[in-house]
């Protein structure tokens, strides 16, 4: 079992702890991984999220028009089997 002792520290109006390495190894953590935070009798659990597919809010939420190419189908032409 690896273990270490930190301090909290101020993070804007958070609190923030940085994870050593060995820690983030030991629990197969990576750099921007998602990770879930609760509270379980007073203990903070940092579990990973696998295969969590994100909400709608959390969807539109990330939408870039820049990265994503604007609106999917920019035109009032009917395509496929559309056409009848």
């Amino acid at each position: 079992m690896t273990k270490v002792v930190l301090d909290l520290k101020t993070w804007g109006n958070s609190l923030g702890v940085r994870l050593p390495a060995a820690i983030a190894r030991a629990a197969k953590l990576h750099k921007d991984q998602r990770v879930k935070l609760s509270v379980i009798d007073g203990q903070v659990i940092i579990a990973p999220v696998f295969n969590e597919s994100p909400s709608l809010e959390e969807m539109i939420e990330n939408f870039d028009p820049a990265i994503h190419g604007g609106e999917a189908m920019p035109t009032s032409q009917r395509l496929g089997a559309e056409q009848w």
